[in-house]
């Protein structure tokens, strides 16, 4: 595995440090692997929705609930 140095806080490292102790983590290794993870999700999560949102609405997109009220509208009126 390939090796990367970084710099972090003091509260950063006493969280890891933290994290390991409690027995949540192996090692801070292991946290930092899954710190990455979450960030990576977190990331391309953030792409998907610009992708799927419409640039033009207002809000960023409408809501699943007002979307599913349209349709069951629309349904209701072809009925």
């Amino acid at each position: 595995m390939p090796m990367v140095t970084v710099s972090i806080s003091p509260q950063q490292a006493a969280g890891i440090r933290a994290a390991v102790d409690s027995g949540g983590y192996a090692s801070s290794s292991e946290v930092v692997r899954e710190a990455l993870r979450l960030w990576d999700t977190a990331r391309k999560l953030n792409e998907f929705r610009d992708d799927i949102l419409d640039d033009d609405a207002p809000s960023g997109g409408r809501c699943v609930a007002d979307m599913f009220a349209d349709h069951e509208a629309e349904r209701r009126r072809s009925a």
